[in-house]
């Protein structure tokens, strides 16, 4: 039987004395995370922009992120903010049953070079302007992350995802979405803070603008090849281990 949110908050804070205004943003918080609007490993939002947007002291942002580090819903890091570390049984239970637990990097890696220059080629030619428009926002967003490698992977998953739509090709998005489910649940979370130093990051986004380059001036030829490329680079990171 499914367990409604407000009673899994409840049992994540028991034993816990707080304010009304404390328990508010908890279970604010904690739905946003079971959600997965924050997934696992995500950073939050810092504790001055949690207070904004909920229209609370930060003091009051604080003592709720004491409570859900206690109950080891999230972990803070010195220097580097508050981080999801609370996976939902029903997520798990997900992902325990899903082919992404038996996909090694090479499978991963097989797929991707399968999938990812078809759907290149055919969201260069399907991609509305404004689809377009919303890649370059995510490019923008990519740009702005140096050092922090979540939320790098998290930005990553997005622009992937967003030329998968641009196929306008549904079976095509959604078999696209599984190898990423797969990437985040078997191994490349792992793999990738091994991996993703900031002068890699920066290698990274130089690809990206170049890829986006391509699909935004409709170039199928550059665009295609490119990816293929980038998949080349990859498959030579994954021989390195």
């Amino acid at each position: 039987m499914k367990v409604e949110t407000g009673q899994l908050t409840s049992q994540i804070i028991a034993s816990y004395s707080v304010g009304a205004t404390v328990q508010t943003v908890l279970d604010r918080l904690f739905a946003k995370i079971q959600s997965e609007e924050y997934p696992l490993d995500t950073r939050l939002p810092s504790e001055r922009a949690l207070a904004s947007e909920m229209g609370v002291a930060r003091n009051t942002v604080r003592e709720a992120l004491d409570v859900l580090e206690d109950r080891k819903v999230i972990k803070r890091r010195p220097g580097s903010g508050s981080f999801v570390t609370y996976r939902s049984e029903e997520v798990t239970e997900r992902a325990e049953s899903s082919v992404a637990l038996e996909t090694s990097p090479l499978d991963h890696l097989v797929v991707r070079g399968i999938l990812e220059p078809e759907m290149v080629r055919l969201a260069v030619i399907n991609m509305t302007p404004r689809e377009v428009w919303d890649l370059e926002q995510l490019m923008s967003k990519i740009e702005s992350v140096h050092t922090d490698v979540a939320a790098f992977v998290k930005c990553e998953e997005d622009i992937y995802r967003k030329i998968a739509e641009g196929t306008h090709n549904p079976l095509l998005a959604s078999c696209y979405n599984l190898a990423i489910e797969a990437c985040r649940v078997s191994f490349r979370t792992t793999q990738l803070r091994r991996h993703l130093s900031p002068k890699r990051i920066l290698e990274y986004q130089q690809r990206y603008n170049a890829l986006f380059n391509a699909i935004a001036s409709r170039d199928v030829e550059r665009a295609v090849e490119f990816i293929k490329l980038h998949l080349v680079e990859e498959q030579k990171l994954l021989l390195q281990d």
